[in-house]
């Protein structure tokens, strides 16, 4: 008989994808099931197996992708099956999410489960928009209320009078659409009109959205702005705090949302760099990487190592996918020989340096002719063998620049780079719906599978506010060939480069 599984009801945090805890991190990783709901961050979704089943649990007020009977008995069923279930909820499991229910039900089915607290938007929403919940100043407590009870429910159980009264901040989830009464209510019970009102809508992320008023006054602050769920709403004097405290909604790219072009696993560093600075970011990744078509070649070339003078990278990809083969056929990384090191970019080197090798030569600009200048000034390459390690397609610039300074050079594929077209998180589907401020690309490879994609010239004509940012000469060659003039050209050609000429551009507008 096959043992059985575990569930583990996890919290997945406020939104923020950082904000997920370590161990929640570590079951994903290893889940045979993720199955989860609308206010999971899908970013988070990552951190599970390639191989792992992946549900969508629905649960966004009246809209359920699978009812609560359904999803419980779901859960009991793959655990049968011996699987490892994660059961990913927004929030905390336990705090208006029904994982006690889900949890009852796997107790009453004889199933092991674990429950992993999550970071509540609770706390988490009035830190981003500059609220402590309690401070020596204001207040010692606070009280958390549901503004949506279960409408099954004959009257309300919640005593608004003795809510009134009670001292501390209240915070009240789910309530936008009856913030009208729950305010009214609270001013009928004693309350002061005057008491200060906070509403942080998908608070914690780049699309968080704050309103202020009093109690006498946010109904009309939330209609005129048509503020919607999901939401936080926060009354109490901690509110006044919020002008000086507002760390989240004060950073430079708050408020713009950045498309990434990036493959998958390359996609994290530029996001996080742009999240960091308050960005919204979209993940919609245009290529991923596969073997090269002609792995004999690859293979001649690590057979002759030692005839090379040098190898040069032009790229992180091809660093790993370049070990990942030499590794399968050699023990010791001494094998590589005593060939010098070459690497385009500062990532390259970075990636050279994790597996403890020095890098030679790195030009100050990372262009065919500047990489050329670069060799020259360094020594003479006249009838030097050079092995030129990068992707199956790409500019013939380099080589050429090499072999016109006298090098024989041997420019091998050791991955290429095919289209993505899979959209795991949806981003590529909101872009679509509700367009974005930047689109960033980082390769001319990037650019041109997303114009496969997306048409890159009409979707700029559909969101005339749309900029493009390039991360160099190459890749704003790349657009060029579309008639598209990027908005901006990294001078540095790095991510960071990137990162910072979006920052001074975006601050530069009015």
């Amino acid at each position: 008989m096959k043992a059985k599984g575990t569930v583990y009801l996890v919290g997945a945090g406020p939104g923020d994808a950082g904000l997920l805890t370590l161990r929640g991190a570590e079951l994903l990783g290893r889940a045979d099931v993720v199955v989860y709901d609308a206010l999971v961050n899908p970013d988070l979704l990552r951190w599970a197996p390639k191989t792992a089943e992946v549900i969508y649990g629905g649960k966004r007020s009246k809209e359920h992708a699978i009812p609560q009977d359904e999803l419980n008995g779901l859960l009991v069923k793959k655990a049968r099956e011996g699987k490892v279930v994660v059961r990913l909820k927004g929030g905390d499991p336990y705090i208006f999410g029904r994982g006690g229910e889900e949890a009852e039900e796997l107790a009453r089915a004889g199933i092991p489960f674990e429950v992993v607290p999550g970071i509540s938007s609770v706390v988490a929403a009035p830190n981003y928009a500059g609220i402590p919940l309690t401070h020596r100043a204001h207040c010692s407590s606070y009280t958390v209320i549901t503004g949506h009870e279960d409408p099954d429910k004959g009257e309300s159980s919640i005593d608004w009078a003795q809510v009134a009264q009670m001292p501390g901040t209240k915070v009240i989830l789910m309530g936008v659409d009856r913030i009208r009464q729950i305010t009214e209510a609270l001013i009928g019970h004693g309350m002061t009109p005057e008491t200060p009102v906070a509403m942080i809508r998908w608070g914690t992320t780049g699309q968080q959205q704050s309103i202020a008023g009093t109690l006498a006054s946010i109904g009309g602050v939330a209609a005129r702005s048509s503020f919607s769920a999901p939401a936080v709403t926060v009354i109490g004097d901690v509110v006044r705090l919020r002008e000086k405290l507002n760390w989240f909604e004060n950073r430079k790219l708050f408020g713009h949302r950045i498309v990434v072009t990036r493959t998958r696993e390359q996609a994290s560093q530029l996001s996080q760099r742009l999240r960091e600075r308050g960005a919204e970011v979209l993940e919609v990744p245009t290529i991923k990487i596969l073997p090269p078509t002609d792995k004999e070649s690859l293979k001649d070339a690590l057979l002759g190592l030692n005839e090379y003078d040098w190898i040069v990278f032009t790229s992180p990809n091809g660093v790993t996918a370049f070990f990942e083969y030499f590794f399968q056929g050699f023990d010791d990384l001494r094998d590589i020989g005593g060939m010098r090191i070459a690497a385009v970019g500062p990532a390259t080197a970075a990636k050279l340096k994790e597996l403890h090798l020095k890098v030679d030569l790195m030009p100050d600009e990372y262009v065919a002719s500047k990489i050329a200048l670069a060799f020259a000034k360094y020594e003479s390459v006249e009838n030097l063998r050079i092995l030129l390690m990068r992707a199956e397609v790409a500019n013939r610039d380099l080589p050429k620049s090499l072999e016109e300074l006298g090098a024989i050079v041997d420019d091998v594929a050791c991955y290429q780079t095919v289209p993505e077209t899979e959209d795991i998180n949806g981003a590529a589907a909101k872009l679509l719906e509700q367009g974005a401020d930047w689109i960033t690309f980082t390769s001319s490879s990037t650019v041109e599978n997303f114009h496969a994609r997306f048409n890159l010239p009409e979707l700029l004509k559909r969101f005339p506010q749309m900029k493009t940012a390039s991360i160099g000469p190459e890749t704003s060659k790349a657009l060029q060939t579309h008639s598209l003039q990027p908005a901006l050209e990294a001078r540095n050609h790095t991510i960071d480069g990137l990162v910072d000429a979006i920052e001074k551009y975006a601050q530069a507008e009015p």
